[in-house]
């Protein structure tokens, strides 16, 4: 179990982070993950050092309420919370699935702003009982209650006030002061933080927590600024995952505390070297590509092209590096291995990487790393992290088995592709405008759906005409969204993988949404 995280964030110079990839980030449109990988991301979190882990939203479905339950059974250090409308029913099932952690959490919400005390019709006065109501119920259940005010900085600062008082006494450990749309500022964020520590009512008895989208692109000015203000609980997510622009980044808060301690003076339980490896892990389930120029985990962070910043770095890193790759886990050595290297070898760079694969893992990635050693003169870091990402689920109902293209200026675009399909192999011969366009009418055929191609993208692992090819596609059938990404030195593969990777996570939620059931593997003929 956790020690005291109240008694411990009011050190001044302690942040607790408060991680809610798995909950607002999986929110973001086609980022949906499996059961199997929420687990995985829940134990990369623990391992790195989150303090609060937000795993999900028990009352959704029975899938989140499964995960929630699964992921509480298994932690090790973090408190794991869940989240919870203001009404009992949702509460109740919080904290049905949160109660197995050796530290739980419920987190209760309602939307106080005036646009946001519309929808459910409440006066100011209703919605203050429900507060005091709801509040009172979670407090009764776990003695770790977080309490939101949705829409908080568009909320009137009288009614803020009174409600977040009501929480207070009604039992609520952290308020947390959601910035819901990214509409404020890092002025106000500080002030809004500073101005509720002083004159709430039994403020300096609770943690005050802050939580800011990016609609502006100042979530992480707004959260330090917040930390700056008396907030002493960050809630963010891995590379900025969430809904529309996003959240707050996990990997850009920890790092300035890190890096500007001088004038940032706190610090986080954070393993910082662990940050690269979750960001690419997270980027892969999701479907996410990190875009090259993010801070901290972007391809570029540590690129230097210039020839003045070359010349700079060749004679002393701090030039134009404020921190050391290998602070983040980035690893500056390229792996120089061929045909001939042995699974001890490649195992060793997998552990050094962040991953500690045996068994048939280990083979699957050795048998993939030596046919790519075949086709490449060099094999880099990112070439391997690539194929472990790749790894395919072996519960997946659609698999590619062959593929052939013809294509060129003169003949027919065509694709010859053979499809496992729950165990049965299958082909079919399609054309189209183009090599992938071809391949992907040739999938239609053999899977009936009627889903949409809202995103194709390709961007190159490495350097060089023999690099593999990530390529990421995103679906939508009928509201429905779900990513797939794949890597291969052959564009058409890797496109055809991702597109199959996609359709395998919509088989997922065609059953959710017809059965209400969990998000594991599901057939093919269950769906259609």
């Amino acid at each position: 179990m956790n020690p005291d995280t109240a008694a411990v964030a009011r050190e001044p110079e302690r942040v607790l982070i408060f991680d809610t990839t798995l909950r607002d980030g999986e929110q973001s449109p086609g980022a949906t993950m499996s059961h199997a990988e929420k687990l995985e991301i829940a134990e990369l979190l623990d391992e790195m050092g989150v303090d609060i882990i937000e795993a999900g939203f028990p009352i959704a479905s029975e899938g989140d309420f499964a995960a929630v339950s699964e992921i509480a059974k298994r932690s090790k250090t973090a408190t794991i919370c869940g989240l919870a409308r203001a009404n009992l029913k949702d509460i109740d099932r919080c904290w049905e699935a949160v109660k197995h952690a050796g530290s739980p959490r419920i987190h209760t919400f309602i939307g106080t702003s005036p646009l946001h005390r519309a929808i459910p019709n409440l006066t100011q006065d209703e919605m203050a009982d429900r507060i005091h109501e709801t509040v009172t119920h979670a407090r009764n259940l776990c003695d770790n209650v977080q309490w939101s005010p949705m829409d908080a900085t568009r909320t009137e600062w009288d009614y803020l006030k009174r409600t977040v008082e009501i929480a207070i006494k009604a039992g609520a450990t952290t308020i947390n002061i959601p910035d819901t749309v990214g509409y404020t500022a890092p002025v106000e964020s500080a002030d809004l933080i500073r101005r509720l520590i002083a004159e709430v009512e039994g403020g300096e008895d609770v943690i005050f927590a802050t939580h800011c989208h990016n609609d502006l692109g100042m979530a992480t000015a707004n959260s330090l600024a917040a930390v700056e203000g008396g907030a002493r609980q960050i809630e963010c997510t891995i590379n900025g995952l969430g809904e529309r622009a996003g959240n707050t980044a996990l990997e850009e808060v920890v790092m300035a505390m890190k890096v500007r301690g001088d004038i940032i003076p706190y610090s986080t339980r954070i393993d910082t070297k662990k940050i690269m490896h979750i960001s690419r892990r997270v980027a892969t389930v999701a479907g996410f590509p990190v875009q090259f120029n993010k801070a901290i985990v972007g391809k570029n962070a540590f690129a230097h092209e210039s020839g003045i910043h070359q010349d700079g770095m060749l004679k002393n890193a701090e030039t134009f590096e404020i921190m050391r790759p290998e602070d983040v886990g980035l690893s500056q050595t390229s792996l120089v291995m061929g045909k001939h290297s042995g699974r001890a070898a490649l195992r060793a760079k997998l552990k050094e990487m962040g991953h500690d694969v045996e068994g048939n893992q280990l083979q699957d990635i050795f048998v993939r790393f030596k046919a790519l050693a075949d086709r490449k003169k060099e094999v880099y870091d990112e070439d391997i992290e690539a194929l472990v990402q790749a790894q395919g689920a072996a519960e997946d109902a659609l698999e590619l088995k062959f593929l052939r293209v013809i294509c060129g200026t003169e003949a027919p675009q065509s694709a010859d592709l053979t499809l496992t399909i729950d165990g049965v192999d299958k082909q079919v011969t399609a054309q189209g405008d183009g090599p992938v366009d071809a391949t992907f009418n040739a999938i239609k055929a053999l899977v009936d759906h009627s889903a949409r191609l809202q995103l194709y993208q390709v961007h190159a692992v490495t350097e060089g005409t023999d690099a593999q090819a990530t390529v990421t596609v995103r679906l939508e059938e009928a509201g429905r969204l779900a990513s797939g990404q794949s890597a291969d030195t052959d564009t058409v593969v890797a496109s055809a993988r991702a597109y199959i990777a996609a359709l395998n996570r919509l088989l997922v939620k065609r059953r959710t949404t017809a059965e209400g059931s969990d998000t594991r593997a599901v057939s093919y003929k269950d769906t259609v």
